[in-house]
């Protein structure tokens, strides 16, 4: 092993059945993270940092991840103050609930994860799914999005988060929370709160700007 391969930092890219896992692992590994897919918990917790990708509907992500316990995981990395990453679905699954409508009106509730209050639910809007390239309103003295502040991000999703509740009493560092728009919406694009860090659009797919933006998360591992 290479002196530099020693001192890379260890990224666990949660298996759950949602997403194309490959795409993330070669983005994280070209980002300078060791990457090793799994849903294996004692892997995954001996990791330096977490990277929960998702595609597809709320209901079948946090299935798949309660199935494999990756709800629990996140938690105690979290608790360990060690980075997590939630991408698209990874993100949205974050939040306490997701609404998913279907054609005739219906609705349902799903819990998520619940580490932040809010509910992902459709985006108001005459196009959807939001597919392609927009830009982020960033949020001063982000991390995150260092050097790439004005660069714009591949999206694909039709729901997302258009409130945003988690404020705190000024006794702790208040989150950096990042907007977009689409339509008649404007939801959030990404988060910054303290080892855990989430974006709705897929960093993996957004070419210099999304690899400077991996780069930024694997240099806090």
């Amino acid at each position: 092993m290479s002196p530099m391969a020693e001192t890379q930092p260890t990224v666990a890219l949660l298996d759950y059945g949602s997403g194309n896992v490959r795409s993330a692992q070669r983005a994280v590994e070209r980002a300078g993270a060791q990457v090793i897919v799994t849903n294996d918990p004692t892997v995954v917790l001996k990791a330096d940092g977490l990277l929960v990708p998702g595609v597809g509907a709320f209901a079948a992500c946090m299935k798949g991840l309660k199935e494999v316990h990756g709800d629990r995981m996140i938690g105690q990395m979290l608790a360990g103050g060690r980075p997590v990453l939630g991408i698209c679905v990874g993100m949205q699954i974050m939040f306490e609930h997701g609404v998913e409508f279907a054609d005739h009106g219906d609705h349902g509730s799903t819990d998520g994860c619940g580490e932040w209050p809010g509910t992902v639910d459709k985006l108001d809007a005459d196009v959807l799914p939001h597919m392609g390239w927009n830009t982020v309103d960033v949020q001063d003295g982000s991390t995150m999005f260092a050097g790439v502040e004005q660069e714009r991000f591949y999206f694909v999703h039709s729901y997302g988060v258009r409130e945003w509740e988690l404020f705190t009493d000024g006794r702790t560092e208040a989150p950096k929370v990042h907007w977009a728009e689409h339509g008649r919406s404007r939801f959030v694009a990404a988060v910054e709160n303290g080892p855990l860090w989430a974006t709705q659009f897929h960093p993996e797919k957004s070419g210099d700007a999304g690899a400077a933006l991996l780069r930024n998360w694997v240099s806090t591992l």
